[in-house]
């Protein structure tokens, strides 16, 4: 049986995809197919039900959990990994509505973070992740960065306004759920089970090999330093990426809940995780 597979390619992503999609570990009669693209794409993706099994933001489960279920292993959640909001060179620490601000994609958990912050900011447009240091730099507005751009921003001259992530700990005393894996609810339970616990094999694969990092990593990593790339992993991926656990599920469903008040709507919470 094979199973498309997306995810994106930051160095959290294929560190703990690595082993596999590459034949490190025996997975058994499944096999995947890797698709790799930006989490934006992915949540695109994810609204079609494009994939079998898929990395998304956590921002838009609450638009897929008719056709997808939250495996356990997989995902990026934690504390001080939030994504931040930058300027310029100009200080700015009022009046932020007054601005255009880029966003990592629309239906982004920076998204969700950021209108948690700044109910009123009505001026925003979307961008890829990557492009939005130079959109800042630019002098075009204000940026929401995520991924490795946390360790590039201050090196270009940019200032942080505000930790999105570190907003949204205190106003809810939770981790930050960022992204998650998904997988159909039409592949049979059995087989939901068996790939969550493929990518928890791989996951500890992968740490027993850390800090080294192998060419799969390096290839996908658009030029990173090694010292980034290892910063990237460090940030992203932990004992929550093993395995969510209660707290990481009660992190998710305190998301579902802002959520459902910014947006005035109301989601089901049956059956969001696979059991």
């Amino acid at each position: 049986m094979k199973y498309t597979l997306g995810f994106s390619p930051c160095p959290n992503d294929t560190f703990i995809f690595d082993a596999l999609v590459n034949n490190k570990i025996d997975t058994g009669n499944i096999s995947f197919e890797p698709v790799l693209e930006d989490v934006q794409t992915l949540n695109e993706w994810a609204m079609q039900g494009k994939l079998a099994i898929t990395k998304l933001s956590y921002g838009v489960l609450p638009l897929v959990l008719k056709t997808y279920a939250v495996l356990n292993s997989g995902s990026a959640l934690g504390r001080g990994v939030g994504p931040l909001l930058i300027a310029g060179n100009d200080a700015v620490t009022e009046n932020i509505e007054d601005y255009t601000v880029a966003i990592p994609g629309e239906q982004t958990t920076a998204h969700l973070l950021f209108s948690l912050a700044y109910p009123k900011a009505r001026k925003k447009i979307f961008l890829r992740y990557d492009a939005i240091e130079d959109f800042v730099s630019s002098g075009q507005g204000l940026g929401v960065i995520i991924h490795e751009n946390r360790f590039t921003y201050a090196d270009k001259g940019l200032k942080k306004i505000i930790d999105l992530g570190d907003f949204w700990e205190k106003e809810t005393g939770n981790a930050i759920p960022l992204g998650g894996i998904v997988v159909k609810r039409d592949i049979d339970i059995c087989i939901q089970k068996d790939i969550d616990a493929l990518i928890k094999k791989s996951i500890e694969y992968a740490f027993s090999n850390y800090p080294q990092l192998n060419d799969y990593i390096r290839n996908n990593a658009q030029e990173m330093s090694e010292n980034v790339m290892r910063k990237h992993i460090d940030l992203y991926v932990n004992d929550y990426s093993i395995n969510l656990g209660e707290e990481g599920k009660k992190t998710v469903k305190k998301l579902m809940d802002v959520y459902q008040q910014l947006n005035d709507c109301t989601i089901g919470y049956d059956e969001i995780f696979v059991s």
